[in-house]
């Protein structure tokens, strides 16, 4: 507010304010107190009356106490223990009723905190405040009281049902049957009790079928790994891993056409590399019985502008190769299925990282690219 907005407010309450003239009252001491105050100023004091009162203010103003905020709070404990704590628990249930949870709890945990001494109300408020944390999520807090209820009344069935209810959303579906299981011995007709063990039957039986379900999977897998691995055995292929495997790689898996038949063809990705271009190609799938023919008359279906820019490779005019176990290379024919090459045990050309390495190079810079070819740089990218 600018200075004449200012002092347009300071003249408008000047003029308003109350001034006795001769033979008029003065005003009284409660009221003569905010004469010479701003509108602001007098708000302020009036919140601090407790029937003006829009947010708890417990001061006095000067650094002393609120004693209208104090005689309040003094009201609240005015009373024998009993009726104290039964006036807590009346605005407990008030303000569950109204779906404040949290503020509930309040209430009834200040009526325990009294100790009147009646078992009724003492079950009372503890079985309210059960309820409450049971609507709070606050689920072990909702068993303990439960459990103080029955240690007054060792056949209460709201205690029964509500620490049930508890351990059932906790996951500890046995202790929630065992509490159900003790209801119902003096509450056998209980509707409520008999509903929530069927529920939580249900899901035991459906817990029960995921663990059998997952169990045979777990063991169909294990039968599944088991037969391919007798099948690469069978096979005389050697697998090799890599310190650095190519990121397609890294997750490669060989796997049986069928599953649960070592007889049925392997499947396993393919890095089919040029050296002498620095290019590479990766097929996700292929079959041992693939000739290296196959995979290139699949992976050279590209556009002509490529055998341009790269005149040499044309399938009649290139070479394949695979590196050996020893470190060196073994070049193998186009028309061989892959897994006579794998299947030799001399030289032994493995698989690496789970895939097949196929090398292919231009007939006429063969020569060149295996005088280039390092033993040693091959066998130190293997992991012992």
């Amino acid at each position: 507010m600018d200075e004449t907005n200012q002092d347009r407010v300071v003249s408008e309450w000047e003029r308003r304010k109350y001034l006795p003239k001769s033979g008029e009252p003065d005003l009284p001491p409660q009221i003569s107190q905010f004469a010479n105050k701003t509108t602001d100023e007098v708000m302020e004091e009036l919140n601090r009356l407790p029937f003006f009162m829009t947010k708890l203010d417990e001061t006095d103003g000067e650094g002393g106490e609120n004693v209208g905020v104090e005689a309040l709070k003094s009201l609240a404990y005015d009373g024998e223990p009993h009726e104290i704590a039964t006036n807590f628990k009346t605005q407990g249930n008030d303000c569950y009723k109204a779906k404040q949870y949290t503020h509930a709890i309040e209430y009834y945990t200040k009526a325990l905190e009294v100790d009147c001494g009646v078992d009724d109300i003492t079950k009372s408020l503890y079985l309210n405040r059960a309820a409450c944390n049971l609507e709070l999520k606050n689920y072990r807090r909702c068993i303990d009281d439960c459990k103080r209820v029955l240690l007054i009344d060792e056949k209460n069935i709201k205690a029964c049902f509500r620490a049930a209810k508890a351990f059932d959303a906790i996951g500890d579906l046995q202790e929630a049957k065992q509490i159900i299981s003790y209801g119902l011995t003096f509450a056998d007709n209980n509707k409520d009790l008999k509903q929530l063990l069927s529920s939580i039957e249900r899901k035991e039986l459906d817990e029960k079928n995921r663990k059998i379900a997952r169990e045979k999977r777990e063991n169909e897998i294990r039968m599944q790994k088991s037969i391919l691995n007798d099948s690469i055995k069978l096979r005389h292929i050697a697998i090799v891993k890599t310190k650095s495997p190519p990121e397609m790689l890294k997750e490669a898996k060989i796997k049986l056409e069928d599953p649960v038949d070592y007889q049925s063809q392997l499947i396993f990705p393919a890095l089919i590399l040029y050296p002498t271009i620095d290019e590479f190609d990766f097929i996700a799938e292929i079959s041992e019985l693939s000739t290296p023919l196959e995979i290139l008359e699949l992976i050279f279906n590209r556009p002509q502008e490529w055998f341009e820019k790269h005149p040499n490779f044309r399938i009649k005019t290139l070479d394949c190769f695979m590196e050996t176990a020893s470190g060196g290379l073994v070049k193998v024919g186009k028309k061989i299925e892959i897994n006579q090459a794998l299947m030799n045990d001399s030289p032994k050309a493995p698989l690496f990282d789970n895939a097949l390495k196929l090398f292919v190079v231009p007939k006429q810079e063969v020569a060149d690219w295996v005088s280039k070819w390092s033993k040693d740089l091959a066998l130190e990218n293997r992991v012992d």
